[in-house]
């Protein structure tokens, strides 16, 4: 490794949350990409929708605008957290994960957590490896 070169990237989605709290959408380091808790809200519109399943599909769409920002795509996934407000809400977002998971099947898990506004019904976090 050389020392000498930074290796490290920050990669932002236009978020206000991102500004207000003084954090990334993602940061890139050497191979790996660390994308932050991503939530449901379309960030150029600053709207999220009421239902759990819209919530997690634009969830993905952000991780996917911010992986590919990275020079990676959902594919290169290694590990996902999944936190909901309410643990049965889950179930209903399987569809969804699955599909976008499918081929890098990526070590995963789910937690019931509060989140910082309740019209949030799901966060993503996921880390990836560029191969």
């Amino acid at each position: 490794m050389n020392y000498g070169e930074p290796t490290r990237r920050w990669i932002s989605s236009g978020s206000v949350f991102e500004q207000a709290i003084g954090y990334s959408r993602a940061v890139v380091d050497g191979p790996w990409i660390f994308v932050s808790g991503t939530t449901g809200f379309d960030y150029k519109t600053m709207t999220i929708s009421d239902d759990v399943i819209t919530q997690a599909e634009q969830c993905l769409r952000n991780i996917e605008a911010a992986l590919a920002e990275a020079g990676a795509s959902l594919d290169d996934v290694v590990r996902v957290r999944y936190l909901l407000p309410r643990a049965a809400d889950f179930e209903a977002c399987w569809p969804v994960l699955s599909r976008a998971f499918q081929r890098a099947r990526p070590a995963a898990t789910m937690m019931e957590v509060g989140l910082l506004e309740t019209r949030m019904k799901i966060e993503i976090e996921v880390t990836a490896i560029k191969r």
